[in-house]
C-alpha cells in the first residue's frame, strides 16, 4: 500500500541527484597537480573574475585545465576537456588544453629543410610528423609564475630538441580579462633559424564537459577557403573556395548538420578536421570564429592574429580517457578552434611563412570571449 509514494519519492530524489551532477562543476584538487617530473615542479594556477569566469592552468605542458563560465539559467559548467590530475594527464593523450609546439599540426615526412640543412623529426603521424612529436611543448614542465589574474609561462628548448634547430625560449601568457576573456599571448625567439608555428589545443563543450556531443555547436568561421588535404591529412598546397558546401561555415550552421555527408574531404578526416583561411594575419587579434551552444546560451567567440584556425571535431576520441567529472571523452564530445598558420608550412612555400630567425620575435595572441546569446 505505501510502495507507490515511496517509489515517487526515490525517482524524485535519483532525478534531483541526477541533474545536479550534470551540472555540478568538480573543484580541481590543487594537490592532484602538486607533483615533480624529470625534478620539476608541477603546480595549478587558478584565475578568477567578478562575473563568475574561473580558469584554471598547469606548468605541465602549459594547459587550459578548466574554464567555468555560467549559462543562461545562471548555473555555471566547465567547459573545456581535462582531467582532475597530473597524473592522468601524463597518462592520457598530450593534446587536451596543451600549448602545441614547437610546431603545431602536421609536417609531411617528418623533415625540412632550411637551405642546405635536412631537419628530421619525429614520425608519429602515419609518414609524417604532428604537433611535433609525442614528447615536445605538451609534455614539458614549464617555468611559471602567477600576478594577480595572470600567468606567465616559459620554456626552454636546447638546439636539435625534437629535431628543430635552434636554443628557443618560448614564453605563454594566460590573462582573464574583467569582459569574461581568456587572452594568450606567445612569443618565441630562436638562435637558429627554425620553423615555429604555436597554438592551444583545447577542447570545448559549451554545454559543459562530460555532458555530451558537440553537434548542436552553432558554429560560425570567417573564412570562405581552406586548405584541403591528401589522404594523410597533408594540405595538398591549393587554396579551395568551400563556400556554399559542406565546409562552410561563413553563416551558422549546427556541427552535426552536413558533418556526415559524403564529401571526400570530411570522409577523409572522419568529420571536420580543417584548417581555414582567415587571411594574412593581423597585428591585433580580429574575429575569427564563434560556437554557440543553444540549450545552455553560451557563446564564445574566438579572436587572433594569426592567419588560420583548425576546426577538429573531436572524431577520434575513443572514449578511454576519463575526465574530470569521471565522464570517459567518447566521438565528438569536444571540439576545438586551433589559432594557427598553415599545416606543413615548411613545404608550401605560398603559405605565409613559419620561419624563425634570429633577431626576430614571434609574436601571436588568441582570445576566448564568452557571454550568453
Amino acid at each position: 500500500m505505501n510502495r507507490f509514494p515511496l517509489l515517487i519519492i526515490v525517482l524524485f530524489l535519483f532525478s534531483c541527484t541526477t541533474k545536479t551532477s550534470k551540472n555540478t562543476v568538480m573543484d580541481l584538487s590543487a594537490a592532484a597537480f602538486d607533483t615533480l617530473i624529470n625534478g620539476k615542479k608541477t603546480a595549478l594556477y587558478t584565475l578568477s573574475n567578478e562575473r563568475g569566469m574561473r580558469v584554471s592552468v598547469t606548468n605541465y605542458g602549459a594547459k587550459i585545465v578548466s574554464i567555468v563560465v555560467p549559462g543562461k539559467d545562471g548555473e555555471p559548467a566547465d567547459v573545456v576537456l581535462g582531467f582532475a590530475s597530473v597524473a592522468d594527464y601524463v597518462k592520457y593523450g598530450a593534446s587536451h588544453g596543451a600549448t602545441v609546439g614547437p610546431f603545431a599540426n602536421r609536417i609531411s615526412g617528418a623533415a625540412f629543410t632550411i637551405g642546405s640543412d635536412t631537419f628530421r623529426l619525429p614520425v608519429n603521424n602515419g609518414p609524417n610528423c604532428i604537433h611535433s612529436g609525442p614528447e615536445s611543448f605538451y609534455r614539458q614542465v614549464w617555468e611559471a609564475h602567477q600576478q594577480d589574474n595572470q600567468v606567465v609561462m616559459t620554456l626552454h628548448s636546447p638546439d636539435g630538441e625534437w629535431g628543430f634547430p635552434g636554443n628557443k625560449t618560448v614564453t605563454v601568457t594566460y590573462t582573464l580579462t574583467p569582459e569574461n576573456e581568456l587572452r594568450i599571448d606567445y612569443n618565441a625567439v630562436s638562435d637558429k633559424p627554425t620553423h615555429f608555428n604555436l597554438t592551444n589545443h583545447s577542447y570545448f563543450n559549451l554545454r559543459g564537459e562530460g555532458n555530451g556531443d558537440i553537434l548542436d555547436h552553432v558554429v560560425v568561421i570567417m573564412a570562405g577557403e581552406v586548405t584541403p588535404v591528401d589522404s594523410f591529412m597533408i594540405p595538398t598546397g591549393e587554396i579551395k573556395d568551400i563556400r556554399g558546401s559542406s565546409l562552410d561555415f561563413t553563416t551558422p550552421h549546427p556541427i552535426g548538420e552536413r558533418i556526415d555527408r559524403e564529401d571526400p574531404q570530411l570522409q577523409i578526416a572522419s568529420g571536420y578536421d580543417f584548417n581555414y583561411i582567415l587571411g594574412q594575419g593581423s597585428p591585433e587579434p580580429v574575429f575569427a570564429a564563434s560556437a554557440w551552444e543553444p540549450g545552455s546560451g553560451r557563446y564564445m567567440e574566438v579572436l587572433t592574429t594569426e592567419p588560420g584556425i583548425q576546426l577538429y571535431t573531436g572524431n577520434h576520441l575513443k572514449g578511454t580517457e576519463v575526465g574530470k567529472s569521471g565522464v570517459a571523452y567518447s566521438r565528438r564530445t569536444g571540439f576545438c578552434f586551433e589559432t594557427q598558420h598553415f599545416p606543413d608550412s615548411p613545404h608550401q612555400p605560398q603559405f605565409p611563412t613559419t620561419l624563425l630567425l634570429p633577431g626576430d620575435t614571434l609574436r601571436s595572441t588568441t582570445i576566448y570571449r564568452f557571454s550568453i546569446k
